[in-house]
């Protein structure tokens, strides 16, 4: 009875620290930039000796960061990101109801999840990271605004081959700064967020043109960007 009393108090204390370490590194990037990912460590793990190109990572302030990108992603991956606490129910469900019949349903995880996956988490789907990434969802919405949420997103989803973020997806697939992409060059790189190893967002090839066409048509629907204010003024 003693070790198994022992045994469930390490857990118990375990657990709890493991909860207050993950609260206190949310409350930090909270306005500390994200510097690394699980996911840049594992793609430069992946790459082979003669083909190690590391990667390209630079953060910058959302300001710096075209309102069209902005506008872009939340049309073609998220199109309540505004309005949700970070889940969609409705997209969770209808993916539900497409998983039964066979198909799949892409757009289901909302751009809070996907930044709660690449900040803490690893790539390789499981429950285990599944319940993970609902719970660092759940704090980064509870701690973060909006606005907040999108800046770390924008500077740490992979955009190609070795490149993450904005700033670096912006030169790598543009040649010019994040702050200066047009309308048709952030609708580019949104198109290949689904599989950005798989997909070129230039020169752009009839499947990219055709969902290029379409998130800006999404974009023109949706309206100027405006962040939902918050009450402890985190903008």
């Amino acid at each position: 009875m003693k070790f198994i009393k022992r045994f469930l108090k390490f857990i118990f204390k375990t657990l709890f620290w493991l909860i207050v370490l993950s609260v206190v590194v949310v409350f930090i990037f909270k306005w500390v930039p994200v510097p690394i990912t699980p996911l840049m460590v594992i793609r430069n793990i992946e790459q082979t000796d003669a083909n190690k190109k590391g990667w390209k990572h630079d953060w910058i302030p959302i300001e710096e960061i075209s309102t069209h990108l902005q506008l872009a992603v939340i049309c073609s991956e998220d199109q309540n990101f505004l309005k949700h606490h970070g889940f969609d129910i409705k997209a969770i469900e209808k993916a539900y109801e497409n998983n039964k019949k066979g198909k799949k349903l892409k757009g289901a995880s909302t751009i809070s999840q996907q930044t709660a996956k690449n900040v803490f988490l690893w790539p390789k789907r499981s429950w285990l990271r599944k319940g993970l990434e609902t719970y660092f969802t759940f704090l980064i919405e509870l701690i973060w605004s909006k606005e907040r949420i999108m800046e770390v997103y924008l500077n740490s989803i992979e955009m190609g081959p070795g490149i993450y973020g904005a700033e670096a997806a912006s030169h790598y697939w543009f040649h010019k700064s994040a702050s200066k992409l047009t309308k048709y060059e952030a609708a580019a790189i949104a198109s290949v967020l689904p599989s950005p190893l798989r997909y070129k967002a230039h020169p752009a090839t009839s499947y990219i043109e055709g969902r290029k066409t379409w998130i800006v048509r999404q974009m023109n629907y949706f309206g100027p960007l405006n962040y939902p204010k918050r009450d402890d003024n985190n903008q």
